[in-house]
């Protein structure tokens, strides 16, 4: 073999292996990139472990879904607990603790944002509301009353503030009778919380209204989108 031929063929194989080592490198960034791609939308399911799972579950036990212990070890009976939860708020109940439900159990990303919207102000006012429009509903219909708040809020039909819709003539009438003077229980400050994180157990409701209480023709006309305890939800 010619010293030509010699250099030829190891200049090829030397191409030839950095095609290969190239490849291969790409297919390990394309593998990489497309896991930490992945890993944005990791949810917690069954199976999962970690201080996500401990969040899940605290929230679901003050909910009162979950009564097991908070170890952050998703098993059968947070899953349970989240199917229950997901149920409840009309998502489907796959017990996967995926954006939605982390979102409608106020533990998804928007709180940050919401707090740049909303003073502290308007969360005492919200839950001030909520613990006298809603006192002794469940947690959830705690939360519903205030959902139907910001619903408003984002309606152009009412006032565009948290006070605005509140004060509004003639739409609470808590804020004109004793429960409006009792103390903002601590559940209340909770569901207002909640609300603010985008929890809407109504469906996007802009009324309610307790049945038994109301011969109001209007409500009554509404169509019903939820109903939670003593009120029914409706737009």
């Amino acid at each position: 073999m010619t010293v030509y031929k010699a250099f030829r063929n190891f200049y090829i194989f030397l191409i030839a292996f950095a095609i290969i080592i190239g490849a291969g490198t790409a297919g390990l960034v394309a593998y990489e990139l497309c896991y930490k791609e992945d890993s944005v939308y990791v949810t917690s399911k069954y199976g999962s472990t970690g201080d996500e799972v401990k969040k899940i579950q605290k929230k679901l036990a003050d909910l009162g879904f979950y009564k097991g212990s908070v170890d952050g070890i998703f098993g059968q009976q947070t899953q349970s607990a989240v199917k229950s939860f997901q149920r409840s708020v009309g998502l489907t109940a796959d017990g996967i603790a995926g954006s939605a439900t982390l979102l409608y159990l106020g533990l998804g990303g928007s709180s940050s944002s919401n707090s740049t919207t909303y003073s502290d102000a308007d969360v005492q006012l919200l839950g001030k509301v909520i613990s006298a429009e809603a006192r002794g509903e469940s947690y959830e219909g705690q939360v519903a009353v205030g959902a139907v708040i910001l619903n408003r809020v984002a309606h152009s039909s009412f006032p565009d503030s948290i006070s605005g819709v509140v004060y509004q003539a003639g739409a609470f009438s808590c804020v004109y009778d004793s429960n409006w003077y009792q103390p903002i229980s601590e559940t209340s400050k909770r569901a207002a919380l909640d609300a603010l994180n985008g929890w809407d157990p109504t469906g996007g409701a802009i009324y309610y209204f307790n049945a038994s209480k109301t011969n109001d023709a209007f409500m009554h006309s509404r169509p019903v989108t939820k109903v939670i305890g003593n009120h029914k939800f409706c737009k």
